[in-house]
Parts: C-alpha cells; structure tokens; sequence
C-alpha cells in the first residue's frame, strides 16, 4: 500500500521539521533546536490529536506550499499565518489558523505569509514520517543534522505521512499576546558595561534587524561600552543568552546557537519570555526589563501553566 505523501511545490523561506528539540548534546557543540514558538508547537499538534513530540513543519515568513495525494484527513495551522487551501478544482478557500480543516486527495495548502510575526506552524494528522536523529526529529541546518537530511524543503520533493487519525472538527480561540518589556536576568559579565550602558541598555529601544535567523537576533541601537574586555575566553552559552561584541550591538543567542562563545554575556532572556521574542519581526523595537532569578523561576511555572490551560480546552 502506498504512502499517503505531499509533494512540495515550494519550500519556502525557511521551512524545517521541527520537534521539542534534543538535550544534553552540547557537550558535542549540538543545541537543542526544536520549535522556536513552543505554544504554538504544541497547539498545531493538540488540535489534530498528534502526540506532543511529534514533528511538525515549522516556516519562517513565507511558508511552503504543498500539493497532497491521499486519503482525507486533517490539517492546521498555528500561528499569526495568510494561508489558503486550493481545491482539486481550482476553486479557493481562506485559511483559518487554529482550526481543523479537511485535506482531499489533489487539495493544495499554500502558506502564504505570516503577518506582523516570524514562524507558523503546520502539522497534519498522523504526522510526518520521519527518522530521529540523536534522539530528535528537529533539523539544524547549520549542522545539517536532523529529519529530512539535515536540510531545509527544496522544491519538487515528496514528504511520506503515517497513518492518518480520525476525523475530526476542532478549533481553538487564540490570540497571540504581545509584551511590553523582554525581560531578562543578569549575565556573568554584567559588570563588564558602564554605568551608563548599562542604564542605556533598559532604557532604550532596540531594533530587531534583518540579521536575524534560528542561530540568533542581531539589535541595533545606542552603542553599548564594554569598559573590561570585549573578548574572553570561550564559554557555554545558553538559549537566550544576550552577547555583546565589539561593536557594542547586542546579539541574542536562538534555538540554534553556538554552543561556546567568546563574547561578554550581559544577560539571558527568561523562558517565559521566549516564545514571544521569537516572534518579533525585523524593523520592530524591543524594550529590556530586569527581574530576579526568583521570579524568572515563577514566571517559568506561570507561562507553562497558562500553557497546559490552553491545551486542556482543546477537547
């Protein structure tokens, strides 16, 4: 019996497989990758009844589109994402994210844009038939390791499906919050920046600019004046880890970070704040808070609490 399959009319932007990432591989320069919007990662997944490590298509800005042949099943797609469903016919229909929608052999799903965010999610039932590698389904391009051979879609190939779920009518009333401040925890070289940097450093606006990518978010802004060392030796970073290097512009470590860097860390992004960062669009300005260790550990429990709240209302 043949596989149910999509064929990939175009890949996308940055469109990669993508799971809850894989642990404790740094030790062999591997981060743990996974889907950079977590919520939205296990949302596409809750609504199609898939389990929550499954792998789904995570796409940067434009997304794929995706030609299927198959017996019917579902769909959805998380996120701030224009997407449309092109029917065997020709004939259209919108996209409505957050919901459950039917895929007929010879359907099209064209994922257009995401608006006013970065990354979309699309997850199908049953899920996508791939092999782990080191324990993840996630792909790290830069290591070119992962599902689909470590590589991002191309144009012109087949993705094979397992066994689709029942059928089934979900949807999920979910707006993506917005924050005023990114808030942070003090790094080990904080004491490396002046006074003055540092007070610049919560005060000002940064903007995100288009050196932006999983491995990391490159801000412009006011310099910021490293008055010890501009370079040390290397250490481990961390996802989230905020590094300043000689031009005195921040540069916030992602999902696919280096594992060692040798630029003084001023801070780290606290998880609960993550997803949310991720999501900011070049050209957009960001604010930074500090808050205590305590109450980034709080803040941690809060945001997977409201998460598993979400989750549980999907029925």
């Amino acid at each position: 019996m043949k596989n149910d399959y999509f064929q990939v009319v175009r890949g996308g932007l940055n469109s990669t497989f993508q799971d809850l990432g894989r642990e404790n591989l740094y030790h062999i320069g591997l981060p743990f990758s996974g889907a950079m919007d977590k919520r939205n990662y296990l949302i596409a997944n809750k609504l199609i009844d898939n389990s929550k490590n499954d792998p789904v298509l995570e796409f940067a800005f434009q997304g794929p589109s995706l030609k299927y042949f198959g017996t019917k099943r579902n769909i959805v797609v998380t996120g701030n994402v224009n997407f449309k469903i092109i029917k065997k016919d020709n004939s259209q229909n919108e996209g409505e994210c957050y919901r459950t929608i039917e895929l007929d052999e010879g359907d099209t799903i064209d994922i257009l844009s995401t608006n006013r965010s970065v990354y979309g999610y699309f997850s199908i039932s049953g899920g996508f038939k791939l092999d782990k590698v080191w324990g993840s389904f996630s792909t790290t391009i830069v290591a070119q390791i992962g599902s689909n051979k470590g590589n991002k879609l191309i144009d012109g190939q087949d993705i094979k499906l397992n066994k689709p779920n029942q059928l089934s009518n979900k949807k999920l009333d979910f707006i993506n919050s917005k924050i005023e401040f990114i808030r942070i925890i003090k790094g080990t070289n904080f004491d490396y920046f002046s006074e003055q940097s540092i007070k610049d450093f919560f005060s000002k606006d940064f903007e995100v600019t288009k050196l932006t990518d999983r491995m990391g978010m490159r801000l412009d802004g006011i310099k910021l004046k490293n008055i010890k060392k501009t370079n040390i030796k290397s250490e481990g970073l961390v996802k989230g880890t905020i590094q300043i290097p000689t031009d005195g512009k921040p540069i916030i470590m992602l999902s696919d970070h280096g594992t060692l860097g040798g630029y003084p860390k001023l801070g780290v992004v606290i998880s609960a704040d993550y997803d949310k960062l991720v999501q900011i669009p070049p050209g957009s300005k960001i604010k930074f808070k500090e808050i205590h260790l305590k109450d980034a550990e709080n803040l941690h429990k809060l945001y997977n609490m409201e998460t598993n709240n979400i989750l549980n209302k999907i029925l």
